[in-house]
């Protein structure tokens, strides 16, 4: 093999890797690499107009396709840029690699133009992140950015590159199968506990499946199904697990936490055995820790071994993949005497279901204002669910999750632990990246669509059709919520009144700008957009004052819900 650059040695490692799209911006610090990808027709680069939305596009496209996300920036600014969309994947165990370029080996340490130390900046946020300052070790530690970003619990992993770095030669090593002696991850869990999971599980009565982002991430939904129909458990999840079991099955109870369904919140108080799968027990859901499953023997499936009894003590604790964990209980579950189910569980399903008709997910309909849940199960209805959504955060997010039904994994991005807004858009670039001839719907909030509406610049340029539901309430809704129930309508800093004409900002950007101001408008609003082979943004006038429930308050059980 004949001598390589540095930036040819990256590029050569990104196309082994499989990679495809990367996401970025470039500057000085990697001009070396911008140049090499002209000579790489088999990568292509889309030019964001700002790098935090480089890392969140990544982070769309790889929830959307299962594979590696990639970003790549320049040194200073652009590597600090960048530190929103590391966390927000951090926080949801997004598989990205984040390249910065960073100054000269022998300039690091002097406050150098465009100097930051990214890598101690982004150490409590990246699963993990490396400096290169050996040429010799640049290919490997590229592969090994690629292992560690997709195996065991996924997450963000940063590469920082000197320019003396890329532009320096050398006759490379491109390395094999990479092995870590003090990391490897455990997929197989251990057969005993999930022996005694099972038994406990068949002892129950009023058993409920509580599932997470990592029945998403392993591809284990499937499994989940046939483990939940054969015992016939009602299934709730965490807002990162929605799409990982039919949202319109019969044993579906829609999302739990605090703005989950009344039933879910309800159920949770009142099993006798919670099986956590792939969830890490966030205290979105749990509320008042003392009171959270007070009745409840708790079994804990999670591959990081660092989530179990972190929050919540468990009693049988499962360290494993989410998918092998529940194979090995379908598998268990063959050997045992057939049981009728569905007649045991049924006094447990009534009490569920009596729960929902006491307090069914619903809103106040209007004939003249638009309500924001009328527009999202209008999404839903004519997408019939095939969609795949992205949202902001805020109220925007949490009307997605209860009434958008989701059916299938990997449907729904959103920024759940961090809760970033300005995720939404940038993320549905890369979700159409991944899927360019899906439908991709942001839905937004007037709030956080400002944050990174430069992008709509992105979506023109690259014909990326992506469509974006402004749920306009002329307010920073969720903080508006909060201050209109606990803080006797102070409506400090939350009015968005003075906010641009949305429709002649979409014109301003080459993109199409649709409006409703009456619910009669919504759905063919909607109709217009997704037949419109073009980006299009939809700016729906809603309710200014709706909120989100039901919602448990900071601090009470999740039994103590507001209802209305």
């Amino acid at each position: 093999m004949k001598k390589m650059t540095g930036a040819q040695i990256i590029l050569e490692c990104l196309e082994r890797e499989g990679v495809k799209h990367i996401f970025g911006y470039p500057g000085g610090a990697v001009i070396d690499l911008y140049d090499e990808l002209t000579r790489r027709p088999n990568l292509k680069h889309f030019l964001v107009r700002h790098e935090q939305a480089a890392v969140h596009a990544a982070d769309g496209y790889a929830r959307a396709s299962s594979k590696v996300g990639v970003a790549l920036v320049t040194s200073g600014p652009g590597a600090t840029n960048t530190v929103t969309g590391i966390a927000s994947a951090y926080m949801d165990s997004i598989p990205i690699v984040v390249l910065t370029g960073q100054v000269p080996t022998a300039l690091i340490g002097n406050d150098a133009f465009q100097e930051v130390d990214i890598v101690g900046i982004t150490r409590p946020c990246t699963k993990h992140n490396y400096l290169v300052t050996d040429i010799n070790k640049l290919a490997h530690t590229i592969h090994e950015a690629f292992h560690i970003a997709r195996s065991g619990r996924p997450g963000p992993v940063l590469v920082d590159l000197p320019k003396n770095i890329q532009q320096a030669s050398i006759v490379p090593k491109f390395p094999g199968e990479i092995k870590i002696k003090s990391y490897n991850p455990t997929y197989h869990a251990n057969p005993r506990q999930v022996r005694r999971a099972l038994d406990l599980i068949l002892q129950a009565k009023q058993p409920l499946l509580y599932t997470g982002g990592g029945i998403v991430l392993s591809d284990a939904s499937e499994e989940l199904l046939k483990f939940a129909d054969a015992l016939q458990i009602p299934v709730t999840s965490t807002l990162m697990g929605l799409g990982g079991f039919d949202g319109t099955h019969s044993l579906w109870m829609g999302m739990l936490g605090m703005h989950g369904t009344y039933r879910a919140n309800m159920a949770v108080s009142h099993c006798d055995v919670l099986i956590a799968v792939g969830a890490r027990f966030d205290d979105r859901v749990t509320g008042k820790l003392e009171e959270f499953a007070p009745h409840a023997k708790i079994i804990h499936i999670d591959i990081d071994p660092s989530s179990i009894s972190k929050n919540v003590v468990v009693d049988i604790p499962i360290v494993g993949d989410c998918r092998d964990t529940l194979k090995q209980l379908n598998n268990l579950l063959l050997d045992k005497p057939a049981r009728d189910w569905a007649s045991l569980r049924e006094p447990w399903l009534d009490t569920i279901a009596n729960w929902e008709k006491e307090h069914p997910l619903s809103y106040a309909w209007s004939d003249t204002v638009i309500k924001p849940q009328f527009v999202v199960e209008k999404l839903w209805e004519v997408t019939q669910g095939e969609a795949f959504i992205t949202t902001e955060v805020g109220q925007n997010q949490m009307w997605a999750a209860q009434f958008y039904k989701f059916k299938k994994p990997r449907r729904l991005m959103t920024s759940g632990g961090l809760g970033a807004m300005g995720y939404g858009f940038p993320a549905a670039m890369g979700v159409q990246v991944a899927h360019p001839d899906a439908i991709v719907i942001d839905i937004a909030g007037d709030g956080s669509i400002l944050m990174n509406i430069q992008e709509l610049t992105t979506v023109v340029e690259n014909n990326l059709p992506v469509k974006i539901a402004i749920l306009n309430n002329a307010y920073l809704g969720m903080v508006r919520q909060w201050q209109q129930l606990l803080y006797e309508k102070r409506y400090s800093a939350t009015s968005l009144a003075a906010q641009p004409d949305f429709v002649k900002v979409a014109e301003a950007f080459g993109a199409v700008g649709l409006r409703a101001t009456k619910p009669e408008e919504v759905e063919p609003v909607i109709r217009e957009a997704l037949n419109t082979p073009r980006p299009v943004v939809m700016d729906f006038r809603v309710e200014p004052e709706e909120c989100v429930m039901p919602m448990v308050p900071a601090g009470k059980a999740m039994h103590e819900m507001l209802l209305a």
